[in-house]
């Protein structure tokens, strides 16, 4: 059996989307989690650009890049999460492509560091909600973003969309209402088992914790509690 370790810092949301993909393949797995601030040798030699997440394969093999990671389990393990159909799989990874886009406008509000900077990293969310609400239209009725089938694209989203909700729990944002599908396709994907390698409300407090270290502008609303932590 092919053993598979998983090195990871906590909190970090692209070594979450290849954790998901392990789950959802139901492969055994062991996580090694390791501290941003504190990272060991043996960590730097296997990872060129000293980021995670890292896979390793049998203690022979290191793949990086969580994009890279989610395709090598989908070629090599049932059952598959890419479509048949290889228009439906063009697109599905076109839409992978977008993630970096989408998750650097949903989460910047949480890197700025000033009131203004923070409202205007709030209104360029609603840019990347908008292409996925009418992406998601074209796709089908849901849940997930092929309609019945979870995907890839499911699982690199998932993370972020969680950390949406996250940030419009501290401070609200309000933007997902305004976008039915996504709202419906996000609260689908966060109240799915494999989205979380953490209990939910352990892993909030774990994200606003990092915030108030962050000591960015919306760092100052970590005190307030966490709402309907799901």
């Amino acid at each position: 059996m092919t053993k598979y370790l998983l090195v990871s810092f906590k909190t970090c949301p692209w070594v979450q989307r290849a954790a998901i993909v392990l789950r959802e393949k139901q492969i055994e797995f062991e996580f090694r989690h390791i501290e941003p601030e504190n990272r060991p040798d043996w960590f730097l030699a296997i990872s060129p650009h000293r980021k995670v997440p890292v896979l390793r394969i049998d203690d022979r093999v290191s793949l990086f890049e969580s994009n890279a990671i989610a395709e090598y389990l989908d070629e090599t393990t049932l059952p598959r999460l890419h479509p048949d159909d290889p228009v439906a799989r063009a697109v599905n990874r076109a839409w992978t492509d977008y993630v970096p886009t989408f998750a650097g406008a949903v989460t910047a509000t949480a890197y700025a560091d000033t009131e203004g900077d923070y409202h205007a990293a709030a209104a360029r969310i609603t840019e990347p909600f908008e292409r996925i609400e009418k992406a998601l239209e074209k796709q089908g009725s849901g849940p997930f973003f092929n309609g019945a089938s979870y995907s890839l694209v499911d699982a690199a989203y998932a993370p972020f969309l969680q950390r949406y909700f996250f940030l419009d729990r501290l401070k609200t944002l309000g933007h997902i209402e305004k976008f039915p599908r996504l709202k419906a396709w996000a609260l689908a994907l966060t109240a799915r088992r494999s989205t979380h390698s953490f209990p939910p409300a352990e892993f909030e407090e774990m994200y606003r914790s990092n915030l108030k270290r962050r000591n960015k502008w919306v760092s100052q609303f970590v005190d307030t509690p966490a709402v309907a932590a799901a």
